[in-house]
């Protein structure tokens, strides 16, 4: 039986909350923090699970996160994947990127991100439909029908994200590093209740969403 080609994830927790007020990725959701709830179901389809955090609190989450590796971030969200990336092993065929902002992110959404880069993709991200009205800076309205909105976890051929990440560029997710390499990234369908805790209503409505 041929063997089921390595995955890991890396899930990105090294943000300062500044929007929040404060460190959101350890504050308690239905009695489990939010980092946590990434990483346990990050690890039902990965073969490790990477964790990038403040650099202060490498130490006391290398104790506490149910995680492969805990590493230090960077001075960006890329610059904190790299810093992921580095702890991942070379033989890992399919990386995924998971913010830890986004605590509800279920396995069946992994899954549809996975299966299309084994099937060839170089990546896939999770999509939703936009379903706010939308207008542009000049004031004029934007078809939101022509839109989507991004979510992760996203999944990439390795070397491919890899190699994206060579030159240290900067993007506020790795489907553009992967994109600006010069290769397609397919959109896979999302989940509207995986929700990024940004600001204090966002967690109160992801603790409405878990007691649905």
């Amino acid at each position: 039986m041929a063997t089921r080609p390595p995955i890991w994830t890396i899930i990105v927790a090294a943000g300062s909350g500044t929007r929040f007020g404060g460190a959101k990725q350890y504050l308690e959701l239905a009695e489990s923090r939010v980092v946590d709830r990434s990483v346990a179901v990050a690890a039902q389809v990965s073969d490790g699970v990477v964790v990038v955090v403040p650099a202060s609190d490498v130490a006391a989450e290398s104790d506490r996160l149910a995680a492969d590796s805990v590493v230090a971030g960077g001075t960006s969200r890329a610059a904190s994947v790299r810093n992921g990336l580095g702890a991942v092993p070379q033989e890992a065929a399919i990386i995924c990127v998971h913010d830890a902002a986004r605590p509800l992110a279920g396995p069946e959404v992994y899954q549809r991100v996975i299966d299309e880069v084994r099937s060839g993709a170089a990546g896939a991200v999770p999509v939703v439909p936009v379903t706010d009205t939308i207008r542009s800076v000049d004031g004029g309205a934007v078809d939101r029908s022509t839109l989507q909105a991004v979510q992760t976890p996203q999944a990439f051929e390795a070397e491919l994200l890899r190699m994206a990440h060579a030159d240290a560029a900067e993007a506020t997710d790795d489907a553009s590093l992967v994109e600006a390499a010069g290769y397609s990234v397919v959109a896979v369908e999302g989940h509207p209740r995986n929700i990024k805790i940004t600001h204090p209503d966002d967690l109160a409505a992801a603790e409405a969403w878990l007691a649905t």
